[in-house]
């Protein structure tokens, strides 16, 4: 079963913020197109992730987007450092906004309890109307 990771975008206010700088990462890796994202250390349970996971990212403490993850693998960069690349899907899949407190780094988030996608409708209308309209029952 797959399993996901929790991500803080750090600098970034928005969603559409997130898909400007991803811009600027992407590359064609074996003829398909991916977005580059770096972590210090290789996550332990990387065929989980591979196999269907996805990354969540959570901007200014709410959960709002995901993006699937392609692979990840250990790279050395030309100052000897080592670091994990992580390969990502282009595409920003908004979720249900979903609060969540502050961390570092990076957590898995067990599918059973990930936010589920918004269909178009609902990723049409800003996260803190989503979050009023789900406490009201409305969503």
């Amino acid at each position: 079963m797959p399993v996901h990771l929790l991500k803080v975008a750090v600098g970034i206010a928005e969603p559409a913020q997130l898909e400007t700088v991803q811009r600027g990462r992407r590359h064609i890796v074996d003829g398909r197109e991916v977005v580059y994202g770096y972590t210090k250390r290789m996550p332990t349970r990387r065929d989980e992730l591979i196999g269907g996971g996805s990354i969540f990212w959570v901007i200014r403490h709410v959960i709002l987007l995901r993006q699937p993850i392609l692979d990840m693998f250990m790279v050395t960069d030309e100052d000897g450092d080592t670091y994990c690349r992580l390969l990502y899907a282009p595409e920003l899949v908004q979720v249900e906004a979903r609060p969540l407190r502050a961390f570092q780094g990076w957590r898995y988030l067990d599918p059973a309890t990930a936010p589920r996608d918004l269909s178009t409708t609902e990723s049409d209308l800003p996260a803190h109307l989503q979050q009023e309209l789900r406490a009201l029952g409305l969503l």
